[in-house]
């Protein structure tokens, strides 16, 4: 498998661009816009996530489910940004060296 765009995979699940963005960004992966292009690994996993969790958004009865277990209401799946961007001089192997470093000290 090829490097996909994050606008691809949202294309294929039926979702907006912006929901698999903040997925990869949950999962730790860096992805800087839509147009990104994210590794044959990362896309297996985020499938599973997806796959795993609940029904896909924008698929389906039309989430009437959903809306009334939440009174009516859709839940925000709005992120705030954690404020860190990779290392411009660093592999993406040296960043996820140093962010598991980070992650046992604390």
């Amino acid at each position: 498998m090829a490097k996909v765009r994050v606008y691809e995979l949202a294309k294929e699940f039926g979702v907006e661009s912006k929901v698999v963005m903040t997925k990869l960004e949950e999962m730790g992966e860096f992805v800087r816009s839509a147009s990104s292009t994210i590794e044959a690994p990362v896309v297996r996993k985020l499938k599973e996530s997806l796959n795993s969790g609940s029904a896909k958004p924008g698929r389906g009865d039309g989430g009437a489910a959903g809306a009334s277990s939440t009174g009516g209401h859709q839940a925000s799946t709005k992120t705030r940004p954690t404020g860190r961007t990779a290392h411009p001089r660093r592999s993406m192997a040296e960043s996820l060296a140093s962010r598991d470093a980070r992650n046992q000290e604390g």
